[in-house]
C-alpha cells in the first residue's frame, strides 16, 4: 500500500521554527517529486515547496516561504522534510505533502498522485 504520513506539526509562536516529515511507504521517494502544500480555512491550496526527485534533486518555493522555508529528502529514511523558520501567524494551515513519479517538478495539485493526511501548524502567541 503506498502511503505517506504527515508529522511536526505544532503550536508556535510567531518567530519559532518547525520540522515537518513526509514519510513514504510502499515506495521510494527516491524517484519521485515531492510537494509540500498548505490548505488555511477558506483558501485554496497553496504549494509552498517543491523537490525533485534523487536524479536532480531541484529546489522551488512559493516567493511567500523563500528564505524561510527550507525542503530536503533523507533517501536512507525514505522521508521529505519541511524546515520552517521564522514563522508568521498568517503560515497557519494544515500542511500536506505530496508525490507523483517523474524527475519534473510540478506545481498544481492536480498532479500529483499520493497524498498525505495532512498536519496542523498553527503560528500565534
Amino acid at each position: 500500500q503506498l502511503q505517506l504520513v504527515e508529522s511536526g506539526g505544532g503550536l508556535v509562536q510567531p518567530g519559532g521554527s518547525l520540522r515537518l516529515s513526509c514519510a513514504a511507504s510502499g515506495f521510494s521517494l527516491d524517484y519521485y517529486s515531492v510537494g509540500w502544500f498548505r490548505q488555511a480555512p477558506g483558501k485554496e491550496r497553496e504549494g509552498v515547496a517543491f523537490l525533485s526527485s534523487s536524479d536532480d534533486d531541484s529546489t522551488h518555493y512559493a516567493n511567500s516561504v523563500k528564505g524561510r522555508f527550507t525542503i530536503s529528502r533523507d533517501n536512507a529514511k525514505n522521508t521529505v522534510y519541511l524546515q520552517m523558520d521564522s514563522l508568521k501567524p498568517e503560515d497557519t494551515a494544515v500542511y500536506l505533502c505530496a508525490a507523483t513519479p517523474g524527475t519534473v517538478m510540478v506545481f498544481t495539485p492536480l498532479s500529483y498522485n499520493y497524498w498525505g493526511q495532512g498536519t496542523q501548524v498553527t503560528v500565534s502567541s
